[in-house]
């Protein structure tokens, strides 16, 4: 993904956080779809699949799945609504996405070969760890980024696994 579409994505997502009076660590992700109008319900999706946008006539319902950790259901129910605002919108045609759940990221899958699966990662992304307020914490907290125990402190503040914080600072630019 190109550098603008980043930003553009960035921008989105903390227009959205501001917008929906959310913007807090850790982002209220439930509020936050309930907001945009959208259900979210838990459910049995068996092991391999994350979660689900199910959107008829213009209205979206989000299923993640019951047996996955938590952190992993909020970036599940963020990933989702990034499909929502990005690829569907006011649209009124009917849309489904469903989101597989990758255990292991390896160079293929952190490339990401479907354009909107990665679009929809990097707003999951920024919804959950919007950029201002992970550096505000990091600055606050004065954390080292080096130290496993900073980091998990880090993960843990915005509810998110340490790897998805790891991959995050790494697209920040402020871990190698």
């Amino acid at each position: 993904m190109n550098k603008q579409k980043l930003e553009h994505i960035e921008k989105h997502a903390e227009k959205i956080l501001r917008d929906t009076r959310a913007w807090q660590a850790p982002v209220p992700i439930d509020v936050v779809a309930q907001r945009l109008g959208l259900k979210t319900e838990e459910s049995v999706l068996g092991d391999d699949i994350s979660g689900l946008l199910v959107v008829e006539r213009g209205r979206g319902a989000i299923g993640y799945n019951s047996a996955h950790a938590r952190v992993r259901q909020r970036f599940t129910i963020a990933h989702e609504l990034g499909h929502y605002v990005l690829h569907v919108g006011t649209s009124t045609q009917s849309r489904l996405f469903i989101d597989r759940y990758v255990a292991f990221r390896d160079d293929e899958s952190s490339a990401g070969s479907d354009r909107e699966e990665v679009e929809a990662n990097a707003f999951g992304a920024a919804l959950l760890m919007p950029g201002p307020l992970v550096r505000a914490e990091i600055r606050q907290h004065d954390l080292d980024l080096d130290d496993e125990d900073d980091l998990t402190a880090l993960a843990k503040r915005f509810h998110v696994s340490s790897s998805a914080m790891s991959y995050r600072l790494v697209n920040l630019g402020l871990l190698r």
